[in-house]
């Protein structure tokens, strides 16, 4: 890839970064403080929101990146400060320009695409679990007490209840079908080497 195309990548992971962190936050509040459901179809929602606000901040920066451009064309005299631009950048905030557009233009792609939306959701609820599973592990290994001796024990019992039901049902499910899918596969392609092998012997037999 080109430099453009390659400023381009990186915006577009910083971007699905700070969506997928947005999306684990509203997780963790909405159904370990709040004491919500995981709702697919809602995170779904708030992703598709979060990477909105950033190709609108995309294509403001390009809107700012071109008429500082436009402002720059002809002087050639000495800047005055560090965003008093000349001439001579008139180039660079082009490339920033389109930098900006081709990351706004990549955002909004994402946004229409069920499955890009669906996977920053899926890791999003995986980093919730590892900060749940984190902190519960850290509990556990300082406070070493009954639960009549722990003041938070029905608060915590909560929040463990809420994890078991964000990740490791939701997990185990996904499991099983992704195994039954593999059972199903493996049968098919049986069943084939099966009937070709009949068909070999029909075929010598006559």
């Amino acid at each position: 890839m080109g430099r453009t195309a390659d400023a381009i990548a990186e915006g577009v992971a910083i971007a699905t970064s700070a969506a997928r962190l947005a999306v684990k936050n509203h997780i963790l509040v909405g159904t370990i403080a709040e004491g919500g459901v995981f709702d697919t179809e809602k995170y779904i929602a708030d992703t598709r929101e979060a990477l909105r606000a950033m190709a609108e901040e995309s294509e403001e920066a390009e809107k700012t990146l071109t008429a500082l451009r436009k402002r720059a064309r002809g002087r050639h005299s000495d800047p005055v400060g560090t965003h008093d631009y000349r001439d001579r950048d008139v180039r660079n905030l082009r490339r920033r320009a389109k930098q900006s557009h081709g990351v706004a233009t990549k955002l909004r792609e994402m946004m229409d695409d069920p499955e890009q939306l669906g996977v920053i959701v899926e890791e999003a609820r995986k980093a919730a679990w590892a900060d749940v599973r984190h902190n519960l592990d850290r509990r556990l290994k300082v406070e070493s007490m009954r639960p009549d001796q722990d003041p938070d024990y029905d608060r915590m019992r909560e929040a463990r209840m809420q994890a078991l039901r964000l990740v490791d049902l939701q997990a185990l499910s996904s499991q099983q079908r992704a195994r039954a899918k593999r059972l199903k596969k493996q049968e098919k392609a049986a069943g084939k080497e099966a009937a070709k092998a009949a068909s070999k012997a029909s075929s010598k037999r006559s």
